[in-house]
């Protein structure tokens, strides 16, 4: 495990067995309050995300603006590219700060100002100068949510116990996922397939910024506790980035998890292109975009309570794997089938595996390491998992532009095999921790 003394690290307060033991008690005598306040964020914050990541509406709408696969990888790269540049940016901000739900508010309405402005691109620009604006604010979104990831986990994991985390990210996802299927489906029939104020994408653009507006103020409700420690100073990004190799080598567990997440992400270079492999055997009308939306969400919902109650009992090491065997086989099916119902079958599996896959990468983390070691460790995991997922897709345009969508999803088959490879040799965390305590 990474448990060496830290030189740069302080207690915020006197870390005796009696003050954890305090931190313990807050912890649970706050849960109740703040899982429902999770709760709300997630339901209705999930929604709008949702919209803006499920694998129809935006690369849809980059599509019809420029007529170029290149160009939805380009577009999407640029989101990941923008996370990845600010994850371990992300950890320098909270590394000194023994309560982090400041920057978590700030940086959550910065991410929801990017979809506004999409929506807002999206009514008054047209062409070439409407895809320039997309391409910028997706940037942007993507920049803003690599912070959000690094200090939203580190929120996570100190007012939310390990074993009740699972059941709050399952119903999280499971409320939020009901809510943004129907909202797809909605959206794809009537605002994109009426073309509703006379632009259908900016509409439900803006219709995503409005929900996930209404749910951050959800998180004014939670109690965060003060870090018993953190680091004494603010850190330099230079300094922290110099730190990677190190804090890889330190425990191998985590660097294993560290490549699987990676080669994961690498398969994620086909998500773009789903939903334009589909568009040669069906017609992509507003209707059918809002079919494939609600397969795609709702299975992600619905499963989301399965993998929930498996990462509580199991741990998130059995949820990395049979999530990423599932989005394999959904794959499988995406390239072999040529009708309707067998595509829709498809994203239900696509949804699901995916779905798990993204519970098991946030989560996993979490539970290596020390507390004030974990916004390093999100970050960089994160860092890694955000620029494949930024390479991807742009290898994923160019070689559809030049091979076709079956040479993307095979060659997304090859990584995700690899990463699933990766997992089977890492140890459960739990069982680590277990083995690590004294006999009684």
């Amino acid at each position: 495990m990474i448990s060496q003394r830290d030189p740069h690290v302080t207690a915020t307060l006197d870390s005796s067995a009696s003050d954890e033991a305090q931190y313990n008690a807050q912890v649970m005598r706050d849960l109740p309050r703040n899982f429902m306040a999770n709760l709300a964020h997630g339901m209705l914050g999930l929604t709008g995300f949702r919209l803006m990541s499920a694998p129809t509406f935006v690369p849809a709408y980059i599509y019809m603006l420029s007529g170029s696969k290149l160009a939805v990888g380009l577009a999407l790269g640029a989101q990941f590219l923008g996370m990845a540049l600010s994850s371990i940016w992300g950890a320098t901000l909270i590394e000194h700060r023994d309560q982090v739900m400041k920057v978590v508010y700030s940086v959550g309405w910065m991410m929801r100002l990017q979809i506004l402005g999409l929506s807002l691109s999206a009514f008054v620009l047209t062409g070439s100068w409407a895809l320039g604006a997309a391409c910028v604010f997706l940037a942007l979104f993507g920049f803003f949510g690599g912070v959000q990831g690094v200090t939203f986990n580190v929120l996570m994991s100190k007012v939310i116990p390990v074993t009740k985390r699972g059941k709050l990210t399952g119903l999280r996802n499971f409320l939020g996922g009901l809510t943004a299927s129907g909202v797809a489906y909605l959206g794809g029939e009537y605002l994109v397939g009426m073309n509703a104020f006379g632009n259908g994408y900016a509409s439900t653009f803006m219709l995503a910024f409005i929900l996930t507006s209404i749910g951050i103020s959800a998180l004014t409700f939670v109690r965060e506790p003060k870090s018993l420690s953190v680091r004494a100073s603010p850190s330099r990004f230079m300094q922290r980035l110099a730190d990677v190799p190190s804090l890889l080598r330190a425990d191998p567990h985590y660097r294993r998890f560290f490549f699987a997440r990676a080669l994961a992400a690498l398969g994620t270079s086909a998500v773009p292109f789903y939903i334009l492999h589909v568009g040669q055997f069906v017609s992509l009308s507003g209707a059918t975009l809002g079919y494939f939306s609600l397969a795609f969400l709702l299975s992600q919902t619905i499963s989301n309570l399965a993998w929930g109650r498996i990462a509580d009992r199991h741990g998130y090491r059995l949820v990395f794997i049979l999530s990423v065997c599932m989005w394999c086989a959904a794959t499988l099916l995406l390239v072999l089938g040529s009708s309707l119902p067998l595509f829709l079958l498809a994203f239900c599996g696509l949804g699901a595996g995916f779905g798990g896959y993204q519970v098991a990468a946030q989560n996993f983390v979490l539970e290596f390491g020390k507390a004030h070691e974990l916004p390093m460790l999100i970050a960089v995991s994160d860092t890694a998992s955000h620029l494949m997922m930024a390479i991807g897709p742009l290898v994923g345009g160019i070689i559809a532009t030049q091979l076709g969508y079956a040479h993307i999803f095979w060659m997304a088959l090859a990584f995700k095999t690899a990463a699933l490879a990766m997992v089977l040799s890492i140890e459960e965390p739990r069982h680590r921790h277990r083995a690590a305590m004294p006999a009684r």
